[in-house]
Formats: structure tokens, sequence, C-alpha cells
């Protein structure tokens, strides 16, 4: 028979409140550091509102619509940001975060805008010499630390991601019986809102970007690709293996999240060609299917069988990688656009019978949609007469550009 030198429940008792110290200390540290940052965060929107907001209003050097395209809602967000530094000073995080939450909707108003925000600056930088000139005489100031105005624009975005950390890092290092609790987990969750909203933005912008890149590649303006809810995916060289057995062309393709773009590299004789291509075909995806021929182990390059309503392109690569790149992206566009379309034809059935695409009898295997245009259409198009828009029935709910 063993016996402890301690009473029974002594141990455990001791860790759990060693473990709750443990807590306490983190929070402390994680509140301290949500009060010093917070206070030079206001700082330094304060020097943003004085010496470029007030002054900018004050003298006219900029319109008022142009002044707030750059600003935007940065005011309001240095107003309910000094009502949250104070309720932190004095100690009610608790209740400072929980009325802040309920104001983000001008950190909204702000991210929505940043982008058309460095664009108007820079414009305004380039044709205004009264604007520029003011520009660097504030940037100047003791006050502004050698930091640019287009820098500390950014501050509001920023400021978003460290609060989700922070905030996190508070909400973890509370007890669900603290009065706080509630109050940190929602502050954290209206904070995680803003942060995918910004990161959502981001990505709608860089894919605007894309699709202009790929914009200026293609010569001629029949050939259009910015069009709303269409995502840039990838592209890529292809052998494109002709139906009769002759030698294999090499063919640029762009992938899009509605449509595959068949395009040849310009004469080089063009002088304005460069490197340049002209757009031949445009695929519509909606009704394809996609296939690996050969390619299935690792082995010299593959074969992909793309088929749609008219038309069957067989595409090959010497690069296995690569090939099997183009398939999973193949797949996955296919397969995402088909059930988007899908989910539509669902919500129609519920207000009257459902679309069925007619069938012409004079030619069993060809059907038209009553919902689009006829991918055939698309298929047997010249390149002058080439419309890379994007299909009517197909409903993104996010645009190319915020």
């Amino acid at each position: 028979m063993s016996f402890s030198p301690h009473p029974p429940g002594l141990p455990g008792c001791s860790s759990i409140q060693e473990q709750r110290d443990r807590w306490e200390r983190k929070r402390s540290r994680a509140a301290k550091e949500l009060v010093q940052t917070e206070q030079h965060y206001c700082q330094q929107l304060e020097l943003v509102t004085t010496f470029f907001v007030e002054i900018l209003k004050a003298k006219g050097t900029i319109k008022e619509d142009v002044r707030e395209g750059i600003f935007s809602s940065i005011k309001s967000i240095l107003s309910m940001n000094q009502s949250l530094l104070v309720h932190l000073e004095n100690g009610y995080i608790g209740k400072g975060l929980e009325k802040f939450s309920s104001h983000l909707h001008h950190y909204n108003t702000y991210v929505d805008n940043i982008y058309n925000a460095n664009k108007v600056l820079g414009i305004q930088l380039k044709k205004n010499k009264a604007f520029r000139r003011f520009k660097k005489l504030q940037e100047a100031r003791p006050q502004f630390n050698n930091q640019k105005l287009e820098d500390m624009l950014q501050m509001p975005v920023q400021r978003i991601r460290q609060y989700k950390h922070l905030l996190q890092d508070l909400a973890a290092n509370t007890s669900p019986d603290h009065p706080e609790f509630e109050q940190l987990s929602r502050a954290v969750a209206a904070v995680c809102e803003v942060s995918q909203r910004i990161q959502g933005n981001a990505q709608r912008h860089e894919n605007h970007l894309q699709l202009c890149r790929v914009q200026k590649l293609l010569q001629g303006r029949k050939t259009r690709v910015l069009a709303p809810g269409r995502w840039f995916i990838r592209e890529g060289w292809l052998n494109m293996v002709p139906p009769k057995g002759s030698e294999a062309k090499p063919k640029m393709f762009f992938l899009f999240s509605d449509l595959l773009l068949e395009a040849r590299r310009c004469s080089p004789l063009s002088l304005s060609s460069g490197q340049k291509f002209v757009g031949q075909h445009a695929y519509p995806l909606q009704d394809a299917a996609v296939e690996k021929v050969f390619g299935h182990t690792r082995s010299q390059g593959g074969l992909l069988s793309l088929t749609f309503p008219n038309a069957k392109l067989l595409l090959m690569s010497s690069n296995h990688d690569d090939l099997n790149d183009w398939y999973q992206c193949l797949s996955s566009t296919i397969r995402k656009l088909q059930s988007k379309h899908t989910v539509v034809l669902q919500r129609d059935e519920r207000c009257g019978p459902p679309l069925r695409p007619a069938v012409d009898h004079t030619n069993p295997g060809r059907k038209r949609d009553l919902a689009s245009v006829e991918p055939s259409e698309h298929v047997q198009k010249s390149v002058a007469e080439l419309e890379c828009s994007a299909p009517k029935r197909t409903k993104q709910s996010v645009d190319a550009e915020p």
C-alpha cells in the first residue's frame, strides 16, 4: 500500500491554477499590445486626416469627388478608432470592441475602394502639378518620418489583419465564463469577415490584372476576354493533333472559368506583333468533357481528349507534369461550371416547368439549349467573328474587378 505525503486533489488544483495564470499572462500581453499598437495607429491616421484631408479640403487643390476617391472613409475610421482607444486605455476591452464592431461598415467602404484610391492618386500625381508639390511638402514634415502617402493609405487594410491576430489571441486566452468572452468572440467574427472581404478584393483585383494582361497579348478588337464573372486560370503551349494524322501544331491556349481560347502567334513579319497572338477558336466549357488518353504514368508526356458538342480536340504535351496540371485544371473548371448550371436549373424548376433542351429531329445528335447560345456556333466561328464573351447562362457572383 502506498500513500502520498500531500492530500489528494492538491496537485490537480495547483496545475489548474497554473494554467489559469498562464492564460491571464498571455491575455495581459495581448491586451497591452493591442493598446500600444492602437495608440500608434490613431496617431498615423490623424496625420493623414490633418495634413492631407483637412488642408486639401480648405485649399481646394483637388475636387471633392477626387478627394473622396483617394481618402474614402478614413475620417470616419479615425473617429471610431479614437473611441475604441479610449475604452482600451480605461480597461473596457470588451465594451470597446463591441462598439467598434458595430461600425465596421466604414472599413468595408474603405477596403472596397482601396484599389480605386491608388488609381486616382496615381492620376493626380501625374496630371496635377499643384497636388504633386503639396504632397511632397507634407511628406517632408518631421511628423511623417519619411513615410509616403501611398503607404499610409494602406494602414486600415493592414490594421484589420493585425486586429484578427490580436483579437484571436485575446479570445483564446479568455475563459468562457469571463464577462468579456462573448463580446470578444463577436468582435473576432466581425473582424474576420472584413479580413475575408479584403482577401476576396485582392483576388478579384489580381484576376482583373491577369485578364488585362491576356487582352493585351491578343491582337484585334474581336477577341475580348474581359467579361464580368470570368476568371483566368492558366495558359500555355500544347500541341494540337489534327484529325487526319498530319503533323501536330503548337498552339497557345488560355483557360478561363467558362471557355478555352485557342490562339496562334502573330506573323514575325508584322511590325506590331512582338509577342502577340491571334485568337482562332473559343470553346465554351459548359458542355465539354475531358479525358486523359495516355499519360497516366510518369512517362514522356501524354495526350488529352477534349470533347465539345460539335468538335473534338486532341492536345499533346511532352511534359508529364504540365499535361497533368492541364488535366486537373480543365476537369475542375468543367465540373464547377456544370454544377453551377445545375443549381440554376433546380431553382428555376420551383417557379415552373423545367427548361428542357429542344431536340432537332433532323439531326438527333444536335441539341439547342434554350437558356444560352448553341456551343457549336462558338466553335465554328472564324477569327473575324470570334466574340469571347461569357455565356449568358453562366451566373457568377463575383465580378472581374471590384
